[in-house]
């Protein structure tokens, strides 16, 4: 985002340069004036008598004139030149203080991952080290001979801190030469062993164990460089220092070799050098080098050598140097996720205080070496991106004075103990800027400025030579211009806080653990590095006595959660809170924190702002209008009732106590009378509304905005405080300009700026989504979860979707045979047997895409199906999209391993990926096509529902009633659905379902069946099931065979699954109930006053649903519970279940008496509508 100077101050500069053009022109005004009078009364009848005289006056004339011009041009030129240097010298400012930040942010960053990498280095060393001495104490063996256990796990750990992708790590043994030969038997021993659990480890798949073992030389060897690096064993005396276990396994040297055995120590000159200073410093060191990152690029990085010492305890006496670990990594990832998106062209100098190593070692004279002599690399950082320049300092020479140097690491050795030659590299940063973020700072105010000038001087020039008058007008009419134009987007962002409780201890690396006093106090504590703090140290707090609190509540939300997967909340919590960070940051505001579904946030801290209160109405305002966009998008991915979400806002202004409380996860907060002030305005609000109390009000009427707000009709009563007159924030200020003072231009500039920084974000997706309805958004929200179920069943099938063939009188078949839908019902479905190869398919493959002309027909037969279904007020599209979210979220909550009373087998956690985790819930998710068919089954189950019971559709003798006699509204949705499914428009989608005979038969069975299984009110058909699921979870042993047993348990799960989701909202958080109950009530007494009902529902509906509660829908969670299929959701519907059951004996009769009101209400509004 370009930056610009700030409001105040071009407005006061716009301010000097009217004054100055206006002093000018009261100048030239008056000289005009004088030579005008002059001419006019010095000799007028000369004039006409002599063309001699008049000529030599129109030359005087003419002379003033131009002398006038020439000062109007000297006194533009310098007002525009002087305009121009100022604007570019506070464009230059801002670049300059926006850099240091940058600079400051990296060094800091870059310098916390090295130091906690070491740290874990340390750590792991020492834990290296004590493990063996325990093991050589108990095996009564020695260093070398010892191998890390669990190798590949730990080094995993080790590498995740290093804070870059993919470094190569080793551990190296320092090996004798009297025990040399001893080593290589125990290595050959040793590596078939390390290099198998490796393999499993690591999931490793290029090589077996014994293929890596083939690829390792079985004794201690290097490369000779002098013999075109043939490879040789070692025979020089001395100690060597063979790799062993490394991170990967697998590293390897050329094609066919191993780097296991090659000794360390002669690898290369740096490993030599840096080795030789670790024995002597006993303490980490590192080298530069180059990283292969494929096999024709390198790029520069590090290695660095960890000692690993024979004892744990570092005061021992005669503790020795038996082993270190080597580690490569490059620099470039210390860099990366640094900066946000957009600030671009940082330069990062990197360079160590030790020059490069030659052939003799480090060159002399140090302090003349050259460039080429020096281990220094740039990069240039790009928002989270970095880039390498090149093994130079390539950095802008022009922006030397600007540099920002930074020690990188340190690793604290006293360089006059090493021996002559020697050095430990001290790694300092030299932070630059580029040109190009120079260049993003840069506007065209500065030839705006100078275009407007000489438009003025033009203009200026004309007007003065017709009338004095003209000149004044015309110059106020230029400057009122001047001044619109002058408008400044002011980039503010709260300062971080820095870190100021540990500046004395930087260097005194611990173990980070907290110290408290005898008496409760705190000396050493933990900050955000994990370093202490000085004893005693004062706590980080201030008092700031002019701050805005705002709380902003998600209406709903708990209600809305309740009926989704946890995944889904943060989805929908991640985009609504990122969103309002976005909006924080654009108006000034700081994010507090996120209490459960409340965003917090403060306007006047950490940095005062002497508009607080209005930057935070703003704020409120613009993050009431983005919560509806965000909303609205989001409905579509994640499911019906996601638009009803809300926004209530409370608003608060005071004085708070702001700091760092120490201590665990230690974070700034705010604490205060105004805290709690702020909470009240906001639970006492309304949904959808800013609320803000007297001092706030009071605080935007004096900024001369009293036009924002409006009091609230009633007083409110507060804890504590008794009763407060509150107000209401006007929803739209766009409008009301305000008037005045230059706070108030500056702000109105950004709220311009922020609209249309806004608007132009948008694209023509999120356009087109604001644009659909809610049935709209509901289709597409269908769309994507079938789409998603349907890519799982042809990647089961190996990703291929082949025209459907020799399938056209197999279609024709079903459904047609003269019978009804209800005679196809089986008792048992034969599902799909585990396939261990489609399991590891599906667990391996990515989505794949089921084809454009799929998910065509699939939006069009979705979109087709909702307009099939009636304006009831309950059975209607909304609520079949309700049950299917509630089939999906089931669907994902099947459990596998172990829980509940009837899985017969316990899986071990480690073999999960190799079983059939789906048969341990009786198959349900081991075909995806299963799957897929439920949730469709939930989508089509009430497809054309007539709004009355089947008994009554019976009782009318309906055509559908005649023809079906039973489950009359379900036999009809199935054959409507399918008849629809299996026209020729569809034949693509019907490919993605099935490819065979045997998967269109068992997809058409589970339909029946999962349809079917809603008519809950037949009692004939309730008393069947209730039959089957006692057979089929009873613990009598049954005459069928184990598959037959777990297709009939999955088929009588799969019915009470879609009979949990038809009434899922009496398995929800209670608002869902109160939803969905009245609406039910509302379609059943329409159906009542219409004629089409026997008897008043509001007469039993109070002990109609107590009974529903105690006689289906309980008992109904507890089978959910019971089977052990669902998880923790299976609780979850039963505890929702028997708190709704409680409330609605509580509160039951006066709702019934507030739906009879609605009813009444909305009966009156229609009749008014007809008339």
């Amino acid at each position: 985002m370009p930056r610009q100077s700030s409001g105040n101050e071009d407005t006061r500069s716009a301010s000097l340069s009217s004054r100055k053009s206006q002093v000018t022109h009261q100048s030239n005004h008056s000289s005009s004036g004088g030579s005008d009078s002059t001419s006019g009364n010095g000799v007028p009848p000369q004039v006409f008598t002599s063309p001699t005289v008049g000529k030599r006056e129109e030359a005087d004339v003419l002379r003033a004139r131009c002398l006038v011009a020439l000062i109007l041009l000297v006194a533009v030129s310098g007002v525009a030149t002087a305009a121009n240097l100022l604007v570019k010298q506070q464009e230059r400012k801002i670049f300059e203080n926006q850099f240091v930040g940058y600079a400051t942010q990296i060094g800091a960053s870059a310098r916390s991952r090295v130091n906690q990498f070491f740290d874990a280095l340390d750590s792991f060393a020492s834990s290296i080290g004590a493990h063996a001495e325990a093991e050589n104490a108990l095996l009564n063996t020695s260093w070398p001979f010892y191998r890390i256990p669990s190798w590949s796990v730990q080094a995993e750990k080790l590498a995740k801190q290093t804070g870059v992708e993919n470094p190569t790590l080793g551990m190296a043994p320092i090996v004798q030469e009297d025990k040399r030969e001893q080593w290589e038997r125990f290595a050959a021993e040793q590596h078939p062993i390390w290099y198998q659990e490796s393999i499993e480890q690591e999931g490793y798949t290029k090589f077996t164990a014994q293929e890596l073992v083939n690829f390792t030389f079985p004794y201690v060897h290097f490369y000779d460089a002098e013999d075109g690096f043939q490879i040789k064993p070692v025979s020089r005396p001395g100690e060597v220092a063979p790799w062993f276990q490394t991170y990967p396994v697998g590293m390897f040297v050329g094609d066919s070799v191993l780097v296991s055995n090659i000794d360390s120590i002669l690898a290369s000159r740096q490993t030599e050098e840096i080795y030789s200073i670790t024995k002597i410093t006993r303490r980490p060191n590192i080298g530069f080098t180059r990283i292969s990152i494929d096999a024709d690029t390198t790029i520069p990085g590090s290695q660095i050598l960890q000692p690993i010492f024979d004892r744990a305890d570092t005061e021992a006496d005669g503790r020795k140097m038996v082993a270190y670990l080597i580690i490569s990594l490059p620099w470039m990832g210390y860099f990366t996720d640094l900066l946000a998106d957009g600030e671009d062209g940082i330069i990062v100098v990197l360079e160590s205080a030790c020059p490069k190593l030659v052939e003799d070692g480090i060159p002399s004279g140090r302090e003349n070496l050259t460039e080429s002599d020096r281990n220094i690399v740039t990069y240039q950082v790009d928002g989270p991106n970095a880039v390498l320049l090149g093994e130079a300092d390539l950095h802008d020479p022009k922006y030397d004075s600007l540099v920002v140097n930074i020690v990188f690491l340190d690793l604290g050795v006293d360089q006059s103990q090493l021996p002559e030659g020697s050095c430990v590299p001290k790694l300092t940063l030299h932070v630059y800027p580029s040109a190009a973020l120079e260049e993003s700072f840069k506007t065209d105010n500065s030839l705006i400025y100078t275009v407007v000038i000489v438009v003025i001087f033009a203009f200026t020039c004309l007007v003065f030579m017709l009338y004095d008058f003209s000149v004044g007008r015309r110059q106020r009419t230029v400057m009122d211009r001047i001044v619109k134009q002058d408008r400044i987007v002011s980039d503010v962002f709260p300062t971080a806080i820095r870190d100021r409780l540990y500046e004395n201890q930087a260097k005194n690396v611990s173990n980070g653990i907290g110290i408290e006093g005898d008496d409760g106090t705190f000396g050493l504590n933990e900050n955000f590095y994990g370093r202490s703090s000085t004893v005693g140290s004062a706590p980080l707090a201030d008092l700031f006595p002019s701050v805005t609190v705002t709380f902003a509540d998600l209406v709903g939300f708990t209600a809305w959660s309740s009926a989704r997967e946890p995944h889904h909340v943060f989805i929908l919590l991640e985009t609504i809170y990122g969103a309002f960070d976005k909006l924080a940051y654009r108006h000034g505001v700081f994010k507090v924190e996120t209490v459960g579904d409340c965003y917090v946030a403060a306007a006047g801290l950490p940095e005062p702002k002497e508009d607080h209160a209005v930057a935070a109405c703003r704020f409120a305002r613009d993050c009431l209008r983005k919560m509806k966009d965000v909303i609205l998008k989001l409905e579509v991915s994640l499911g019906p009732d996601t638009s009803d979400l809300d926004l209530r806002t409370g608003i608060h202004s005071g004085q708070v106590t702001a700091g760092v409380l120490r201590g665990e996860r230690s974070r700034f907060q705010l604490f205060g009378d105004t805290m709690n002030t702020a909470a009240r305005m906001e639970s006492s609000g309304e949904r959808n509304r800013i609320q803000i109390s007297q001092v706030t009000a009071n605080l935007i009427t004096e900024a001369g905005l009293a036009q924002w707000i409006i009091p609230r009709s009633t007083k409110m009563f507060v804890k504590g405080k008794g009763e407060m007159q509150t107000y209401w924030v006007r929803k739209n200020t766009k409008s009301i300009k305000p008037k005045g003072t230059d706070l108030q231009s500056d702000m109105s500039t950004l709220e311009e700026t922020a609209e249309t920084e806004g608007s132009s974000e948008r694209t023509e997706e999120d356009s087109g989504i604001e644009g659909m309805n809610r049935t709209d958004r509901l289709v597409e929200w269908n769309v994507d979860v079938l789409a998603s179920l349907l890519e799982q069943v042809v990647v089961s099938r190996g990703g291929v979707v082949n025209q459907i063939q020799n399938l056209s009188e197999a279609e024709t078949k079903i459904g047609i045979n003269g019978g009804t839908v209800l005679e196809e019902f089986t008792p048992v479905i034969p599902l799909k047997r585990f396939d261990a190869e489609e399991l590891e398919r599906r667990q391996r493959t990515a989505n794949v895409d089921i084809g454009e002309e799929a998910k065509y027909q699939l939006r069009h037969y979705i979109s087709t199906i909702s307009g099939m279904y009636p304006d009831n007020a309950f059975h209607n599209f909304d609520h079949a999209s309700h049950v299917t979210a509630s089939v999906k979220k089931l669907l994902a909550r099947i459990v596998n391993i172990g829980e509940g009373t009837c899985l017969a087998v316990s899986i071990p956690s480690e073999s999960v990926d190799l079983v059939d985790l789906a048969g341990h819930s009786y198959g349900i998710t081991s075909d995806p096509l299963t799957q897929f068919t439920v949730v469709f089954s939930a989508l089509i189950h009430d497809v054309d529902h007539p709004g009355v019971p089947n008994t009554q559709l019976v009782k009318e003798n309906t055509r559908c009633a005649q023809i079906y006699k039973k489950s009359v509204a379900e036999q009809k949705s199935v054959d409507i659905a399918w008849d629809m499914l299996m026209s020729d428009e569809y034949s693509a989608l019907r490919a993605c379902i099935y490819q065979t005979e045997d998967e269109l038969r068992r997809f058409r069975q589970l339909v029946v069946n999962t349809v079917l299984a809603t008519d809950i009110a037949d009692r004939e058909l309730q008393a069947l099931r209730k039959a089957r699921w006692e057979t089929a979870f009873s613990n009598v042993e049954l005459s069928d065979d184990s598959v037959e047993r777990d297709d009939r348990k999955a088929t009588i799960v799969i019915e009470h699954l879609i009979q949990a989701s038809d009434v899922s909202h009496t398995m929800q958080h209670w608002h869902i109930f109160k939803k969905w109950n009245e609406r039910f009530f509302m379609e059943c007494y329409r159906a009542y006053k219409e004629g089409r009902a026997d008897s008043d529902p509001s007469q039993n509906w109070y002990k109609g649903e107590i009974g529903f509660f105690d006689y289906y829908v309980i008992p109904l969670a507890r089978k959910l519970q019971s089977c052990g299929v669902f998880g923790v959701s299976s609780d979850e519907y039963l505890n929702y279940a028997i708190a709704n059951r409680e409330e609605w004996v509580r509160e039951g009769e006066a709702l019934i008496q507030q739906y009879l009101v609605t009813f009444k209400r909305e009966n009156l509004l229609i009749a008014v509508l007809q008339e």
